[in-house]
């Protein structure tokens, strides 16, 4: 048995035994109904072997993981004058503040918030009807993962759509800066179908590839994008990934990485392998209780740290 597959079984038994699980997203609806004794976990090494453990072949909803993906997208589209839209800074309040953007006079911290995440939607958007956004952007999964299964969950979509308030405010705070230049409805349409794709730990490790190898998907030998470009959103990734738990998070596990309220945690170790957990309850910054902590436990054990072992 290779080091690593015994980490990770190791790492999947300890969690799997732990008590101390989080609590389970509410305030849409749909997640709160998942179990929390749920745990998963895949890592996909260089060679493209997987080491995996757990419910890593159960889907769940990706939620803002989602925002890695759509950001690439966008920077696609329109390049370096993404940043004109959005910021790359930390932004040390909670995922959908809309004090910050009110002070910030409608440009979103980062493209990992809600608001930076809407703004990032709505480039995607632009030129297209909201059906052939998400098309592009569900296609995009499913040629990254290699997996044409992947599809949106439609009722946590429905669920999220009925809950949509503070979302709907920030996005018609960002229209009144011009900001967003589409239709707000059809932009928070195309917004909650996209966090609300549904993945499994090992669709989303497969589909996370080309961050950890400088762009290029390792199996293919194809360049998603420029070496440049992996590096900045892994830079993205890491100081605003996990919220205003994003310093304690590079603190404690030190790679990119990227959460979402599904209780799904995505990362990379650069040159090395694509990672994903998936524990449903969280803990009090909106980031997968247990999934931080296996993925301290996997870096510590590897020694894959950016800041050394």
């Amino acid at each position: 048995m290779s080091k690593l597959n015994q980490v990770v079984t190791e790492i999947v038994e300890e969690m799997r035994a732990r008590e101390d699980r989080g609590i389970v997203a509410s305030y849409i609806p749909e997640l709160g109904r998942v179990d929390p004794q749920n745990f998963g976990m895949t890592v996909i090494d260089a060679e493209g072997s997987l080491y995996s453990g757990g419910d890593c072949e159960t889907p769940f909803s990706i939620q803002s993981i989602s925002k890695v993906f759509t950001l690439t997208l966008a920077l696609g589209k329109i390049g370096e004058r993404l940043w004109e839209r959005v910021g790359r800074e930390p932004s040390g309040s909670p995922f959908n503040s809309i004090v910050q953007l009110e002070a910030e006079q409608g440009i979103p911290r980062n493209p990992f918030i809600n608001a930076g995440a809407i703004a990032v939607t709505d480039v995607i958007l632009s030129g297209s009807q909201p059906r052939e956004a998400l098309g592009e952007i569900i296609r995009f999964m499913q040629f990254l993962a290699d997996d044409s299964s992947i599809i949106i969950d439609h009722t946590v979509a429905a669920s999220e759509q009925q809950h949509r308030y503070r979302n709907s405010a920030l996005a018609n705070y960002m229209k009144s800066y011009g900001v967003l230049k589409n239709d707000v409805e059809k932009t928070l349409g195309v917004y909650f179908h996209h966090c609300a794709i549904a993945m499994s730990c090992r669709q989303l490790a497969m589909a996370a590839r080309f961050l950890a190898h400088a762009g290029l998907n390792p199996a293919t030998g194809c360049s998603i994008v420029i070496p440049d470009r992996a590096r900045r959103i892994n830079a993205v990734m890491l100081t605003c990934g996990h919220y205003d738990g994003s310093g304690e998070f590079a603190y404690r596990v030190g790679l990119p990485g990227k959460s979402g309220v599904g209780g799904g945690i995505l990362a990379v170790a650069p040159g090395l392998a694509s990672i994903a957990v998936w524990s449903p309850g969280l803990d009090a910054a909106g980031n997968s209780h247990l999934g931080r902590i296996a993925l301290e436990r996997l870096s510590q054990r590897m020694g894959w740290s950016i800041f050394g072992p």
